[in-house]
């Protein structure tokens, strides 16, 4: 039997690139976004994962569909950049407001199928920002660390259900997150133009990072394992900042932080 997949932001970038390496492996896979469309075996769904009512009628008709819901893949999300002091509380809130409540949104609304099915799992798409947290990406580092803990609790809550959840911490990535971001140079004459430097810096290693097909090759291939681990950092060069940041002395890894994206 055919399993089912639900990956949010499915129209463009990872998450489109998840939605088809799941539909070549077989699954029903539903797409849940704000723009897109049907797309060979991959249902497109309209709906704001920020918006409870919309995510709940998404996944109630995924499950008019199918027997089971399998696995979800949260991966839709955005970015903003720019000076904590000067940032708006209204870009703060929408930010909060699709990268961890869209996230709980979706959980709340697939959980109750995935409990009655006593099995699934559920892949939270995360940041290395989660636990390296990156000068003038203040609030994106915080809801990726906010995404961190929400899976590791959850993944507790629902172990007697047969219910497993990961958080996939990945590092640069060539998508269209860049020119998605939210710019904010507020007060860069006050601090030196470290912040349009700094923000120059990311949008050049974004651009030369990992392709949406090999990420989404790892995150199906996490989909795959019988006891996926709590927390994974993708790629050679993050595995090793993962390290650097359980063991070395936590000054020393934020003065490399700040050589890199604050001087």
């Amino acid at each position: 039997m055919s399993k089912t997949a639900i990956v949010t932001g499915g129209s463009s970038g990872i998450g489109k690139a998840v939605a088809e390496k799941l539909s070549i492996k077989g699954y029903n896979v539903y797409e849940i976004s704000r723009h897109g469309k049907d797309s060979g075996r991959i249902v497109h769904i309209t709906a704001d994962v920020s918006d409870e009512s919309d995510v709940r009628q998404a996944v109630n008709f995924v499950k008019m569909h199918e027997k089971t819901i399998d696995l979800l893949v949260n991966a839709a999300g955005f970015g903003i950049s720019g000076a904590a002091e000067f940032q708006s509380n209204d870009d703060i809130i929408k930010l909060l407001s699709v990268n961890l409540i869209g996230v709980s949104n979706m959980c709340k609304a697939v959980i109750p199928f995935m409990r009655e099915a006593h099995n699934g799992l559920i892949i939270n798409i995360g940041s290395i920002a989660g636990i390296i947290s990156i000068p003038f990406q203040a609030w994106y580092s915080i809801t990726k660390s906010g995404l961190n803990m929400y899976s590791l609790a959850l993944s507790n809550e629902l172990k007697p259900f047969g219910i497993k959840v990961t958080s996939v911490m990945l590092g640069d990535a060539k998508t269209g997150f860049t020119k998605s971001r939210k710019v904010d140079n507020s007060g860069d004459d006050i601090y030196d133009k470290r912040i349009s430097r700094s923000v120059s810096v990311m949008e050049h290693d974004e651009q030369n990072g990992q392709s949406p097909e090999y990420i989404a090759g790892i995150i199906c291939r996490i989909a795959e394992k019988k006891n996926p681990s709590l927390l994974y950092s993708v790629g050679f060069v993050y595995k090793l900042v993962y390290a650097l940041w359980k063991f070395a002395p936590l000054k020393f890894v934020n003065y490399i932080v700040y050589k890199i994206y604050a001087k």
